[in-house]
């Protein structure tokens, strides 16, 4: 059935952009040919419907009106007299930035043809690198922009890494740079975030009587596209822009890359995997993710951060690890405190791993991420232990005896691991260094 006229008028001018109820009901009047007296009370209540949320789509905006119960009484009620007198040109797009982003330093982008610019490339190759048909989800994985590689973890689930191709890579760098980077996170946030890091993120834990640790379920697929694109037109680009840059920034993995993954899962658990994966989401793996899901997990710190002040409770999270943190007030309602933790992730939209719920008082080992915070910030011993043998037997016995998880830049892997240790205990990670500097190459 198709809309009516009067209200596509009106979503016209609702979704305009403008931000000033009377501003709405003057272009509303124009459109009519008169100012009723009902208009202003239809924009405040759709003002106050997308209070706080997203500039809405025009679609939105038609739905509102469509199901505004009080609008479709005056619709039959001055079913003679309501006409479309004027349609409003819409205005030229512009940027229009939510309350709080505002004061974000980014480039402003109103038009897709600036939006190639900005990147470099002509429309038609945005658009298909953007991919917001899904035409890449139906064909050859191997035809698409990304590389897939799976991994099954220890809890039997699957791990996907879904790696942009070069191309691609480098739109979401150059967007990672000059505008993800430019936004502020939550202080709650440490991974991805420059000045912070792992170290940061276990240090105010340190010394606690109580560590509760949590783990949030499929952190990355489950920010969805929308919700991406949501946020850029939060950001302030119009909706054409705001979709390009969600749909470049997203990923559909397409039935067919399963096929080239040597996975060898119960069938259950692949088609879990599957259906997760198969809708547009952030991809683990591009560039960009990381800072998107700070971004648009500020919500979920903000609250976890109130909740564990309620409590008198440290909160810090690095990526989809959550650390809280206290003394005997806390000690005392930390069951419950984690039970109140997984509510408000599931009115997020996540989900908390409970088989990775961690409550560690001060008599074991409080872990977080790789490191001990007991008293001080440091290395595992056993793991700490393993890597020391590993470097000693690649001096004795040559590296390609060790390899045997066959790492294709083998050295780059035990220097990473050495500058891990280095960053958390620099004479623990000298003392690995003098030993890797031995080894023969």
């Amino acid at each position: 059935m198709p809309t009516p006229p009067l209200v596509v008028a009106l979503a016209e001018c609702f979704a305009a952009g403008h931000p000033s109820v009377e501003e709405m009901v003057v272009l509303a009047s124009r459109s009519l040919g008169r100012r009723w007296r009902w208009l202003r009370p239809l924009a405040m209540r759709y003002v106050a419907r997308f209070d706080r949320h997203s500039r809405p789509r025009r679609r939105e905006a038609v739905r509102f009106l469509l199901r505004d119960e009080l609008f479709a009484d005056l619709r039959r009620k001055y079913a003679r007299e309501l006409r479309v007198e004027n349609w409003i040109a819409a205005a030229p797009p512009s940027m229009q930035p939510a309350e709080a982003a505002a004061k974000w330093d980014i480039p402003a982008i109103t038009t897709v043809g600036d939006l190639a610019q900005w990147l470099r490339f002509d429309a038609g190759k945005l658009q298909w690198l953007a991919d917001l048909r899904g035409l890449a989800c139906k064909g050859d994985a191997r035809l698409g922009h990304y590389h897939y590689r799976a991994a099954i973890k220890r809890s039997g689930a699957i791990r996907l890494i879904e790696a942009p191709k070069q191309r691609l890579k480098a739109v979401q760098r150059h967007i990672l740079e000059q505008i993800l980077e430019r936004i502020p996170t939550h202080p709650a946030a440490h991974g991805f975030v420059r000045g912070r890091s792992i170290r940061t993120f276990a240090t105010p834990h340190v010394g606690k009587r109580v560590v509760l640790r949590m783990d949030v379920q499929d952190f990355f697929p489950t920010f969805s596209a929308g919700r991406i694109r949501a946020f850029f037109r939060t950001a302030g680009y119009p909706q054409s822009v705001a979709d390009l840059l969600g749909g470049l920034c997203t990923n559909a993995v397409p039935p067919s890359a399963w096929k080239h993954l040597p996975l060898d899962l119960p069938g259950d658990r692949l088609w879990e995997a599957r259906k997760l994966y198969q809708r547009p989401h952030l991809p683990q793996g591009a560039p960009s993710s990381p800072a998107l899901a700070n971004i648009c997990a500020w919500r979920i710190d903000r609250r976890l951060a109130r909740l564990a002040e309620a409590a008198g409770a440290a909160y810090t999270r690095y990526a989809d690890d959550l650390a809280f943190s206290g003394d005997d007030r806390f000690e005392s309602s930390v069951e419950r405190f984690s039970l109140h933790v997984a509510a408000i992730l599931l009115e997020e939209g996540f989900r908390a791993n409970h088989r990775k719920t961690r409550i560690m008082r001060r008599g074991v080992r409080q872990y977080l991420t790789g490191m001990v915070a007991n008293d001080r910030v440091n290395v595992v011993r056993p793991d700490f232990d393993r890597l020391k043998a590993t470097l000693n037997n690649c001096v004795r016995r040559g590296p390609q005896n060790e390899n045997r998880n066959g790492h294709t830049d083998f050295r780059a892997h035990l220097l990473g691991r050495v500058g891990f240790v280095e960053s958390i205990n620099p004479e623990k990670g000298n003392r690995l260094r003098r030993i890797f500097e031995q080894i023969q190459w």
